[in-house]
């Protein structure tokens, strides 16, 4: 099960997140519940502070205990897409791949190695997923 909550004022197409998030799931060959949340700039520097140290907006953050949640700040894919040319459907497309190959414990901060198994993947991912709407 995905569970789609948009805490923001902004619309966001549901059935592409959750056509993303499940293809990534299967692909993997792995079966999670995952709630994706999106959120304001105020909320996710909080969470950013809190549980990593750092003082400041992030785009994406992920919690795998229990339910898997991602947590995507909307205006930064906004500005994302902005600043790497891209429309704002691959940017969110992105990193939801990004939070879930997370929760499926791709770490590209552990190791150099890790880091570039898993921009492979989020490429690959990005490429299956470019068919679903952008």
């Amino acid at each position: 099960m995905i569970e789609v909550n948009n805490l923001t004022t902004s619309q966001v197409d549901e059935d592409f997140v959750k056509r993303v998030a499940e293809k990534v799931l299967k692909e993997e060959k792995k079966q999670r519940d995952i709630s994706i949340a999106f959120i304001g700039e105020g909320r996710m520097r909080k969470l950013n502070k809190k549980y990593r140290k750092k003082n400041k907006v992030t785009d994406v953050l992920t919690f795998g205990e229990g339910l898997g949640e991602i947590v995507i700040c909307l205006r930064e894919v906004k500005k994302n897409a902005k600043k790497f040319n891209s429309s704002f459907q691959e940017e969110l497309a992105r990193v939801l791949i990004h939070g879930t190959l997370h929760l499926l414990s791709y770490d590209h901060e552990k190791s150099e190695k890790a880091a570039e198994k898993m921009k492979e993947k989020e490429e690959y991912y990005l490429k299956e997923v470019s068919s679903f709407k952008f």
